[in-house]
């Protein structure tokens, strides 16, 4: 059943964005009208991130969010089969300089993203830069199947998956020689046991993943902010923005505080393209340290 189902879709994925989209226009309106998928959920994080925005404004925001959630849905569909050619059209990578400084100066790369759409167009990036190895980082799912069929495709263009419990593993095993491109989705909701530092994020009180941060003080890498902006739909900018030390070197959670700051910022801008129904703030009574 489940290999049929992935032909299925494998099939659909080979149909032009614009019919994809037709698809996305209709599962928006069955969701958004009909079903109501965490329709709750999200206006409920939206008033508590944006105290200052009136109903109709969190209304507004929230109808976006639902439209570009199903279009999410429909180019991840895509990302199954989409040629290079296709992803360089449709995903411009900004400030690629940075990349080859890098590089030049023999450190390995560590990127952080958020949850913005879309963040799953990231894979053809291993294409254009002068790193040869790039391992997104991903959350292992529990059916066997299907975490072997997202892993293959997520390494389409030369990537190597890596899940989150290996990573830190092969980093260190791996040469800081500047060959080498590790891909974070960095605002991921950390496993209740795992809630150790907090911070304030959207103004809420939020829990930290904070293993990134951990390597920075270890180890001399880069760490680059994705500032994915849509500029329309189906094609997106990616704006690369590397993050400094105050001092010499990165001392404990400097890291992700300014990445939070970063990712802060880009929603600020454009709201309705933040997963606002992912439960962000379900361990927040959880954090052991805070800072405000």
């Amino acid at each position: 059943m489940n290999q049929f189902l992935f032909s299925i879709l494998l099939l659909i994925s080979r149909l032009p964005l614009k019919i994809l989209y037709v698809f996305s226009d209709i599962m928006f309106f069955i969701n958004y009208y009909i079903v109501g998928y965490r329709k709750k959920e999200v206006l409920e994080n939206l008033k508590n991130s944006f105290p200052d925005k009136s109903d109709q404004e969190i209304k507004d925001i929230s109808k976006k969010f639902f439209s570009n959630f199903c279009d999410y849905l429909a180019e991840m569909l895509k990302a199954f089969t989409i040629s290079e050619t296709e992803s360089r059209v449709r995903m411009q990578h900004l400030n690629q300089d940075l990349f080859h400084k890098a590089k030049a100066e023999g450190k390995n790369i560590i990127l952080l993203s958020g949850h913005v759409f879309n963040w799953e167009w990231f894979n053809a990036l291993t294409t254009i830069v002068p790193q040869n190895q790039s391992f997104p980082v991903y959350r292992k799912m529990s059916n066997i199947f299907w975490e072997k069929k997202i892993k293959m495709i997520r390494n389409r263009f030369n990537n190597q998956s890596l899940e989150a419990n290996e990573v830190i593993k092969h980093i260190f095993r791996n040469p800081n020689d500047g060959n080498s491109i590790y891909m974070f989705v960095a605002d991921q909701t950390p496993n209740v046991h795992s809630v150790n530092f907090g911070l304030n994020f959207l103004n809420q009180k939020t829990p930290a993943f904070v293993g990134y941060d951990k390597l920075s003080t270890r180890i001399d890498m880069v760490f680059i902010y994705c500032e994915m902006k849509k500029v329309k739909r189906g094609f997106y900018q990616v704006n690369y923005h590397r993050i400094y030390p105050d001092g010499e070197k990165f001392v404990e959670h400097e890291v992700v505080k300014k990445f939070h700051r970063l990712l802060e910022n880009t929603i600020n801008k454009r709201p309705d393209n933040w997963l606002w129904s992912h439960r962000r703030w379900k361990y927040k009574d959880s954090i052991k340290n805070y800072e405000a």
